[in-house]
């Protein structure tokens, strides 16, 4: 705990909105008597949980702030603080599951229509961003597509977590505007799942039939000082999941689809043969 609290003293308050609101929370919890643990149980989280937002490697969260606020009579200050905090380029569904990737030891997905986002080239992503957002000026597409492409980014950071993807074949045979990006997506996904050292591609294919992962994304996050998550996408909507009872379902699931998938080599394969078949549409 001491350790704990040392490091988030070290916190530049003025860093970011972030360090401020992680700053603030420190000194009005302090003010108020309470430890980590006893503010936590207060709002019906742990400990380390409230040190994390202390220092500022978790974003704010809008229904912890309004308890903080409750339990420290602090009226809407860390809910006000938690809007700021809270802005990010990601869409705002998404944000709080992008920030975890880059913590995590292991990021497990399943992508049942598409091929994930880690692995996009700009054409696939771009043409996937226009369909998503059919009435949005051209720099705000842009401006999804770059940011998109600045998360792969991670998978040639010293930290890269280790990335396991199941996809299913599906996301190798719908065209995703036009021959040319289907195939240099595809290909890009084989070269990465043969010689990227954390990344591994298996494919389910359509002789697998129905699976208990078939009604959306779901990405599995793992990490070495935190409890895993689970992050579920819709078109327009996505859902951190936190609790550890349904998180360990979801991993029971990811490990069935899984275990029903081609091997890596066969799946490599498959993707392979796929873009021969875009390429020659």
């Amino acid at each position: 705990m001491a350790g704990r609290q040392n490091r988030n003293q070290d916190l530049d308050p003025y860093a970011s909105p972030r360090t401020f609101f992680g700053s603030e929370l420190r000194r009005v919890r302090e003010a108020a008597g309470l430890s980590q643990d006893q503010l936590g149980e207060r709002v019906f989280c742990s400990g380390t949980y409230i040190g994390q937002f202390e220092s500022a490697t978790r974003r704010p969260q809008p229904d912890l702030s309004r308890l903080l606020d409750d339990v420290l009579g602090t009226g809407e200050y860390f809910q006000r603080l938690c809007e700021l905090a809270r802005k990010s380029k990601h869409a705002d569904y998404f944000a709080d599951a992008a920030e975890l990737e880059t913590r995590a030891k292991t990021i497990s997905e399943y992508a049942p229509m598409l091929v994930p986002g880690l692995l996009q080239t700009e054409g696939y992503a771009r043409a996937l961003t226009r369909a998503t957002l059919p009435y949005a000026p051209p720099d705000e597409v842009e401006s999804y597509v770059q940011t998109r492409l600045e998360r792969a980014q991670l998978l040639d950071s010293s930290s890269a977590p280790e990335v396991w993807v199941l996809i299913h074949e599906a996301a190798l045979r719908i065209p995703v505007d036009g021959a040319g990006v289907m195939s240099q997506q595809l290909k890009q996904l084989a070269e990465l799942g043969r010689s990227h050292p954390r990344v591994i591609v298996q494919v389910l294919p359509f002789a697998e039939g129905h699976h208990p992962l078939m009604y959306g994304t779901v990405i599995l996050m793992a990490f070495i000082d935190a409890p895993g998550v689970v992050y579920t996408e819709g078109a327009h909507n996505g859902q951190l999941v936190e609790d550890p009872t349904l998180v360990a379902k979801y991993q029971r699931s990811y490990d069935l689809v899984r275990a029903a998938a081609l091997s890596p080599k066969a799946s490599l394969a498959l993707v392979e043969s796929a873009a021969k078949d875009h390429a020659h549409l």
